[in-house]
């Protein structure tokens, strides 16, 4: 009889105890995206709930927020997204189910509902709409500060920190203004205070040369907080008869003379299509469309007619970007054996003696690629092109002039695309002669890592202490892999070393960016986004410092 108590007592305390095992378990995950005011889905959080079966549960977040939150939260939404761990990528929630929304009325709230849980792992997502943002170089912080799951026993690792938001604006969406898409930024800060921003205004499709493109201008004059809609700074029209689609222009840099003002950008135009064994067509081959691209098998050959290689073209504006000139063809100063000769997409720069630079890029008489740059010592009158920077296959590239007067240029490097070791990293080399003669850095391929991929370079220049400093600041997708992960990170030694990086957006995208100094406190990046096709966002100068 004792011993039949004790079995009783025993099997009893057994299943006290297994009903007081968690069933639910709860951790989180913070996403660094940009935040749009024009989007009603901004991915603030991942939760993952495992549940050990399939239930119905109640649920109930506790939610907090910093005095910038409270003024920028309009509403905060959780949605269910079943066992797809999928990110949200720009404000499609297409997949989801929403459990909730709360009107934000600031410092803390909750979200409530009711969700059905699938045994293992599933994923709840809280996202925010904001209102439309009064200044941009603030950050908003959010935090769940708790979670209950009414009469379930769970464990939570939530932390209840606070993680930060940064606000941006989409300057383009993808079919916005009658554009498909728009890629490949670039942007510089007029004299006049404005920021002006290059990219092709890609009309019917994605995809790179051939097609439909023209060089599309975005202007600001509240330094990023809106902007006006766009213009077109090159448009080859129906040049020769062939449709726009056979008359594209692309990969703009744009360029600001800081004595005169006056801006320069440069673009590629390709007339027709060359196919794969570099004959010219009007775009049709054997009574079907052909498309073929610059730097594709023999898609742009030597020569400098408009039937044998992709044309480089260059306009200006001396009234700070609202009206710019008819193109002229600088194609007949690169070597005549070149297959190719383009400028490199970004900014080019004015040196301290007045020189002004425009990065460029093309292949060599093998086809190979290289990195070089283009400038002018006459004020944008005449051009020459120097020679290639690095014997290694190189592309789009960018320049800053260094503090002793050398120019570092940082190139794309297609030796990264089968490298993802030690000696992945952008190529860079300097020179002093404007490129007759180059060196390679000694951080090329050791200091700063892409997955083959543009990236921006920008020196800024400011007062501390009464003394004149500067600083290098570096953009890119900070992977080996992906183009994910655009980081700025910044050097005040001349790039022999970079300090820890600021993450902007750790979604995936294209990758592309650009940098201005919008003030001597402000850094402007203008960039390929995972949530828009180009956004603007400002960074204080002290985050960086």
């Amino acid at each position: 009889m004792i011993i039949n108590k004790q079995i009783s007592i025993l099997f009893l305390l057994i299943i006290l105890a297994s009903a007081s095992v968690a069933q639910v378990q709860i951790t989180e995950r913070h996403y660094t995206l940009p935040v749009l005011a024009d989007q009603s889905i901004n991915v603030l959080k991942r939760l993952e709930f495992t549940s050990d079966k399939s239930r119905q549960v109640d649920v109930e977040l506790v939610l907090k927020t910093d005095d910038m939150g409270d003024e920028f939260i309009d509403s905060i939404s959780c949605w269910y997204a079943g066992a797809d761990s999928t990110l949200i990528a720009d404000g499609k929630t297409g997949r989801l189910h929403l459990v909730g929304t709360e009107q934000w009325q600031g410092g803390t709230g909750k979200l409530t509902g009711s969700l059905q849980l699938e045994k293992g792992t599933n994923y709840i997502w809280l996202t925010a709409k904001v209102r439309p943002f009064k200044e941009l170089d603030k950050v908003f912080q959010v935090a769940v500060s708790g979670v209950s799951l009414p009469g379930l026993p769970f464990k939570s690792s939530l932390s209840g920190k606070f993680n930060s938001y940064r606000p941006a604006i989409a300057v383009h969406r993808a079919g916005g203004e009658g554009v498909h898409t728009s890629r490949i930024p670039g942007i510089i800060t007029a004299k006049d205070g404005s920021l002006i921003t290059v990219y092709d205004a890609r009309r019917d499709q994605g995809r790179d040369l051939q097609g439909d493109i023209d060089i599309g201008v975005s202007r600001s004059v509240d330094g990023g907080h809106s902007w006006l809609p766009m213009e077109i700074a090159i448009d080859m029209g129906t040049y020769g008869g062939l449709p726009e689609k056979f008359n594209g222009v692309s990969d703009a840099n744009i360029l600001l003379d800081e004595r005169t003002g006056t801006i320069y950008v440069a673009g590629l135009w390709m007339y027709g299509v060359l196919d794969e064994t570099g004959t010219w067509y009007p775009g049709v081959k054997d009574g079907r469309e052909i498309h073929n691209h610059q730097w594709k098998n023999k898609g742009s050959q030597p020569g400098f007619g408009i039937k044998q290689t992709s044309q480089f073209l260059m306009v200006k504006s001396e009234d700070n970007g609202l009206t710019w000139s008819k193109p002229i063809n600088l194609t007949n100063i690169k070597k005549k054996e070149w297959w190719l000769w383009a400028p490199a997409p970004g900014h080019g720069i004015t040196l301290q003696d007045g020189t002004l630079v425009v990065p460029s890029q093309g292949r060599d008489e093998t086809g190979k690629a290289f990195s070089n740059i283009t400038y002018s010592k006459d004020g944008g009158k005449t051009w020459k092109t120097s020679n290639p920077a690095l014997a290694e296959s190189t592309t789009e590239c960018m320049a800053v002039q260094l503090d002793n007067g050398e120019i570092m240029l940082n190139m794309r490097s297609n030796y990264n695309s089968d490298h993802k070791g030690d000696d992945n990293g952008r190529a860079i080399a300097v020179t002093q002669d404007l490129g007759e003669t180059w060196t390679e850095h000694p951080t090329s391929h050791r200091a700063l890592i892409e997955p083959t991929c543009m990236a921006s370079i920008h020196k800024h220049n400011y007062q501390s202490g009464g003394k004149a400093k500067s600083l290098l600041v570096f953009c890119n997708p900070a992977s080996k892999f992906v183009r994910a992960a655009i980081t700025l990170k910044s050097s005040d030694d001349n790039g022999s070393s970079w300090r820890p990086k600021v993450l902007l957006d750790e979604g995936k995208g294209r990758g592309y960016s650009c940098i201005t100094s919008v003030d001597e406190d402000t850094i402007g990046v203008f960039y390929e986004s995972s949530q828009a096709d180009l956004i603007f966002q400002r960074i204080p100068l002290k985050e960086l410092l």
